[in-house]
């Protein structure tokens, strides 16, 4: 075990503040696999500074005056791990959730990995010790993770991790509890596989202090997944798809994301006809975020909604709204529908004092086209993918 803790260049990093109680109990198991200990005491006010003080040289204490947070007794934790040149931090929480013993477990599975790893303890949210709030906490912020970067995981608030040093990001924007959901996205985004390794856990409420404060730190770790939600469709997901994109020619790219995928002929047409939709319908601006999030919840191919979403670029906006003013005014005639009846006559202006017409014209003919090549791209895929099935 020491010799592969040497190899990959392991460090265990416990931050603490007021777990007096259980802090020891903690410090003791972890010593026992004879790994180095980094412990962060976040401005502790009971008897920790006395407790970690007994311990002497076995321990690196880095100490704060007053409390700043756990995400900022990590990142301290981080930088004084970087600069002994550890290569991974494995994390442990203090208030005696996790049991030491499961840091075989981190051990064991870097040791098999063939590429760097961000490694999540996950617990069994369903044990009769685990408090309701924090089951709720987790599956939030599983549903949040999953949206913003496609991975699924079972755990993604256990402070019980393995982080690759190298590959975190350098500078972070979060100080409390929600640096822990932060540095777990960008990770990811960074294209550094995040995976979960099962590990126990006990909830003693005679025990363990917690100090998340439900309102003011849900709705810090609430306003940073509207900010990575915000990211994710407007910078990485565009970013993602365009470096898929120059990786490969037009006709591979076509060929690999398209028309061999593993989506069958009714998904691949009815993502095109999402994106048809949206690229119509009067959501300027907006189109992208919409066709993404909407591709995600309904389990669509996002690289086909993207594209055909883009229906609607610069030069074909005129001729959109042009016909959708068409289309409302047949249905929703006026006195005044002369006017926009001609392309002469058409201008912003006439928009402007249609704006119903153009309103309706617009979902009418967003939903004909969606329909109409939607369906035409599923006779075209029915086609290959029955060409593409072996005779018996």
């Amino acid at each position: 075990m020491k010799d592969t803790v040497e190899r990959l260049g392991i460090v265990v990093i416990i931050p603490t503040y007021n777990n007096h109680l259980t802090l020891r109990r903690v410090i003791d198991g972890i010593l026992l696999y004879n790994v180095p200990v980094i412990v962060v005491d976040d401005g502790s006010t009971d008897t920790t500074a006395a407790i970690l003080a007994s311990y002497g040289k076995r321990l690196t204490v880095i100490s704060f005056p007053v409390n700043q947070g756990k995400g900022m007794a990590l990142r301290a934790g981080f930088a004084a791990a970087k600069s002994k040149g550890f290569d991974y931090a494995i994390t442990i929480d203090s208030d005696g959730q996790h049991y030491p013993s499961d840091l075989v477990v981190f051990i064991e599975e870097l040791a098999r990995a063939q590429a760097p790893l961000l490694l999540i303890g996950s617990r069994n949210m369903s044990d009769d010790s685990v408090p309701k709030k924090s089951s709720f906490g987790n599956k939030f912020s599983n549903f949040w993770f999953w949206f913003e970067t496609g991975i699924q995981l079972t755990d993604t608030q256990s402070g019980f991790r393995a982080y690759p040093l190298k590959y975190i990001p350098r500078i972070f924007y979060t100080k409390k509890f929600e640096f822990e959901i932060e540095v777990i996205v960008r990770t990811a985004w960074a294209g550094i596989k995040v995976r979960n390794v099962p590990i126990q856990v006990l909830y003693d409420p005679q025990e363990r202090v917690s100090h998340f404060r439900p309102f003011k730190d849900f709705t810090r770790i609430s306003l940073l997944n509207t900010v990575l939600v915000f990211l994710t469709f407007f910078y990485i997901l565009p970013r993602n798809f365009f470096k898929n994109f120059k990786k490969k020619s037009l006709d591979q790219f076509v060929k690999e994301n398209v028309f061999c995928t593993n989506d069958s002929p009714a998904k691949k047409a009815a993502s095109i006809g999402l994106g048809v939709f949206m690229g119509i319908a009067p959501v300027w601006g907006f189109q992208t975020a919409i066709v993404m999030t909407l591709a995600v919840f309904l389990r669509l191919n996002k690289i086909l909604a993207f594209v055909f979403s883009n229906i609607s670029l610069p030069p074909m906006i005129p001729l959109i709204i042009y016909c959708s003013l068409l289309v409302g005014g047949m249905i929703v005639p006026t006195t005044a529908t002369y006017n926009f009846l001609s392309w002469q006559s058409f201008s912003f202006e006439a928009v402007q004092a249609h704006i119903f017409q153009y309103v309706v014209g617009s979902l009418t003919l967003a939903i004909s086209m969606a329909l109409l090549v939607g369906f035409g791209s599923y006779v075209i895929f029915r086609s290959k993918y029955n060409k593409t099935i072996p005779a018996e």
